[in-house]
């Protein structure tokens, strides 16, 4: 499996790849209506609809880019959905315990943050044809 995918002189911005770079705009839309809105980050990216729709996109379209540098970014996607859905999980059950609530806010600050985080590094990876680790 090569890192970089090599160019013709007839590339485009078609295919797998641009499947890709529609399912980081969908997340970073919905993280960024938790940013801007009442709702948190981790909220939005987990309940919202373009996340969802993301997710539903990586689901069917994922058997095209086995065993190609794109594979790693469609991994990358699900398991930053997935791990954001378990901390929010993590985060409800932590404020039900008048203790927890503490704990729970910061659950999810800190997963809100690395949702960023995941999105930003994965797009930006993205735009240099590269495999994400």
């Amino acid at each position: 499996m090569a890192d970089y995918e090599v160019l013709t002189a007839n590339d485009d911005f078609e295919g797998p790849r641009a499947w890709c770079h529609v399912m980081y705009g969908l997340h970073a839309l919905s993280a960024l209506g938790g940013l801007l809105t009442s709702a948190t980050i981790v909220g939005a990216f987990v309940t919202g609809w373009p996340s969802l729709l993301a997710v539903v996109i990586n689901y069917a379209t994922r058997r095209r880019v086995v065993a190609s540098w794109l594979e790693s970014h469609w991994r990358w996607q699900l398991r930053t959905f997935w791990f954001a859905v378990l901390w929010a999980a993590v985060a409800l059950m932590l404020f039900f315990s008048f203790l927890g609530i503490p704990l729970a806010v910061a659950v999810i600050v800190g997963t809100g943050l690395w949702v960023l985080y995941r999105v930003a590094r994965g797009w930006l990876v993205l735009l240099d044809r590269r495999a994400i680790a």
